[in-house]
């Protein structure tokens, strides 16, 4: 059975386009207009094992938080329709990952309530922007939008870094990984994985 969602979105700030295929290798296509967002992306996918595909236009001329917050928006909704009625999965996931002297952790419940916990980014970085186009503050958009329009629990914690674009890295990977785990086939798992028999 496909577990694919595809969904569009566009408004007077944005037009969005994302594919997400939960059973992919990690082929990816993205082009968001923000660059270091789409390397973020890049690594959702590669590190997830997902395929997808993210094409965005947006005003980030006047700032890129529009174009990265709607593009959030749209991936939790395809992650949702790619999960149909998430029958047979592991449900839970959670990784750890080092970057260089970055340790970031994520745990997700595909729970069907969304909520997002984020913790630990230093508050030195709020006013620091990467690469001069992804403002370090938007991760945090990033997390509570995927996690409220795919209908997820997302814990993102730092515990150290030092670097901005190390700690944005390390929070992306562990997501992915923590996402891959959590949407994955499991064989023992006949049904819905919940004492209420629907998530």
């Amino acid at each position: 059975m496909s577990r694919v969602g595809k969904v569009e979105r566009t408004t007077r700030e944005s037009s969005v386009h994302v594919e997400i295929d939960l059973d992919g290798t990690g082929k990816v296509e993205i082009d968001t207009g923000v660059p270091f967002y789409d390397h973020m992306l890049t690594a959702l996918g590669v590190h997830g094992s997902f395929d997808l595909v993210v094409r965005a236009t947006g005003d980030v001329e006047i700032d890129a938080h529009h174009t990265v917050e709607d593009v959030a928006i749209v991936l939790g909704q395809a992650l949702r329709e790619a999960l149909g009625d998430k029958a047979g999965i592991r449900r839970f996931g959670d990784a750890w990952i080092p970057m260089d002297e970055t340790l970031a952790h994520a745990a997700v419940d595909v729970s069907g309530r969304p909520y997002c916990v984020h913790v630990g980014e230093p508050e030195q970085f709020n006013a620091f922007t990467i690469g001069g186009n992804y403002p370090f503050v938007l991760n945090r958009h990033v997390f509570d939008s995927l996690a409220f329009h795919a209908g997820i629990a997302l814990h993102v914690r730092v515990e150290y870094g030092r670097d901005p674009h190390h700690i944005t890295e390390a929070e992306f990977k562990a997501v992915a990984r923590a996402l891959r785990a959590a949407v994955e086939p499991d064989p023992r798992v006949g049904g819905v994985p919940s004492t209420k028999g629907v998530l």
